[in-house]
């Protein structure tokens, strides 16, 4: 090793404490982060397009037979009759559990109140010469929602999901979730479509229920847009049938980075760094932080947390393949880094949060505060936690109920508007050497001789 590169390591300063990596090197950290952003691209990507590329086709072509035939071949089950009954749906609210059935209401109602609020307003605009500039919303007829099955149940996405649906006035909301060996839902999920009204439930998963709402078969309807949360499949199908339908946006696996200093209870930060790696072995815990010492005790109280964790298994993959804790001389190295990495959800365990959040450009969502955990915004906080991943925060934010909506520009020039005007669109189309787009406005002209 050239004396350079042995430089290089020594300033690294990369620990293993326990499953967990630790940095202090800011160019080092940055490397860290930009690694797990693109913790789902590559080979495994690029292998996993030609099969779901391979299924698009067949649902195409084959409708319900193909769906049924990848449902057999993926999950285990023959979903016939694909559509669950109506009836099972209200079975299953009615045996939930009633403290169960009050935290559904609970969070339905939270999150039906925030968005309600989101509801966009149609605008109009008088000119000076009797012109009228508008524009309208409209929901979109129908939408489909995908909730994922697998290692958990999510009832809270059915929630996030159909609401602002619902609150953008879309009529039909068809449902995607797949079945187990025996073909059963979840009885939360399907009680969860119950309250939110969703009649139509369809035992499918994986690329060919992305397949099915977006280009219809015998059973199933054509959707306008799709939304919800899945695997690499699932996320790449939407991918590829985006522009036949609408999407929300193409989720990576869940993640969430943690800004502390002295004022974080290290059994807080650990408790939500579970609370993130649980998912899914793909999600990604991050601790930035300007205390040494609770970066020290960290594993350990991770370690103490996990004693009879019934997902610790899960916990110690996620952690040990993309969970790192980064150490920083003060808090302007933790927003950086922070801002770099854009999280889906970022948490600020500090003692001044509200005003550390007023310099945050690129987060999903900001959780202020210890009594603020992430779980809070995944259940019944308000705003949606369906949320931007993998760095596109910096560009995108939460499902909304605009999501669900369409607006249209809405122009009526008046005459004497448009004989105002007219000289300078025909400028600008002389320009761009448009004839006809000049033509058009000149044969109207008041100076026109046509």
């Amino acid at each position: 090793m050239s004396q350079r590169l042995a430089s290089q390591a020594q300033s690294t300063q990369m620990n293993h404490l326990g499953f967990l990596k630790c940095l202090e090197n800011f160019n080092d950290s940055i490397r860290e982060l930009d690694r797990i952003t693109k913790r789902t691209t590559g080979k495994t990507q690029a292998n996993a397009i030609k099969t779901v590329n391979e299924i698009l086709e067949r649902i195409d072509q084959l409708g319900d037979k193909a769906v049924i035939e990848y449902t057999l071949r993926f999950d285990g089950f023959s979903p016939e009759p694909l559509l669950i009954p109506e009836k099972l749906l209200q079975e299953s609210w009615n045996k939930t559990p009633k403290s169960l059935q009050l935290a559904l209401q609970t969070a339905k109602k939270r999150i039906e109140d925030f968005h309600n609020l989101e509801i966009p307003k149609d605008i109009s605009l008088k000119g000076h010469y009797g012109e009228t500039l508008s524009r309208r919303w409209l929901p979109v007829e129908k939408a489909g929602i995908y909730i994922p099955g697998g290692r958990a149940a999510y009832p809270s996405t059915v929630l996030m999901n159909a609401i602002p649906a619902l609150v953008a006035g879309v009529k039909e909301i068809l449902m995607m979730s797949p079945g187990n060996q025996k073909g059963e839902i979840n009885q939360t999920v399907l009680a969860a479509a119950y309250i939110t009204g969703i009649k139509k439930v369809f035992r499918i998963g994986g690329a060919q229920a992305i397949g099915a709402l977006a280009y219809g078969t015998e059973s199933i309807a054509k959707v306008d847009v799709i939304t919800g949360p899945g695997n690499l499949y699932v996320t790449l199908a939407k991918k590829l049938v985006y522009g036949k339908v609408g999407i929300d946006s193409l989720a990576g696996p869940s993640e969430v980075l943690i800004i502390a200093d002295k004022s974080a209870k290290v059994s807080h930060v650990a408790a939500d760094m579970l609370a993130q790696s649980e998912h899914d072995p793909l999600a990604s815990a991050i601790l930035i932080t300007t205390e040494k010492n609770l970066a020290e005790k960290l594993p350990n109280e991770i370690n103490r947390q996990l004693k009879n964790h019934p997902r610790a298994e899960i916990c110690k993959q996620s952690l040990s393949n993309w969970g790192v804790i980064i150490i920083c001389k003060d808090l302007e190295s933790c927003l950086k880094l922070s801002d770099h990495f854009a999280p889906e959800h970022l948490e600020l365990l500090t003692e001044n949060p509200k005003d550390l959040a007023k310099y945050i450009k690129n987060a999903g969502a900001i959780f202020i505060g210890p009594w603020s955990p992430e779980a809070v915004g995944d259940y019944l906080a308000g705003p949606n936690h369906t949320l931007p991943t993998s760095g596109t925060a910096r560009f995108s934010g939460a499902l909304g109920v605009e999501t669900f909506m369409k607006n249209t520009s809405i122009i009526e020039f008046s005459e004497d508007a448009f004989n105002i005007n007219s000289d300078s669109v025909i400028e600008l189309a002389k320009s761009e050497g448009l004839y006809s787009h000049g033509q058009s406005i000149h044969i109207r002209s008041a100076n026109s001789d046509s």
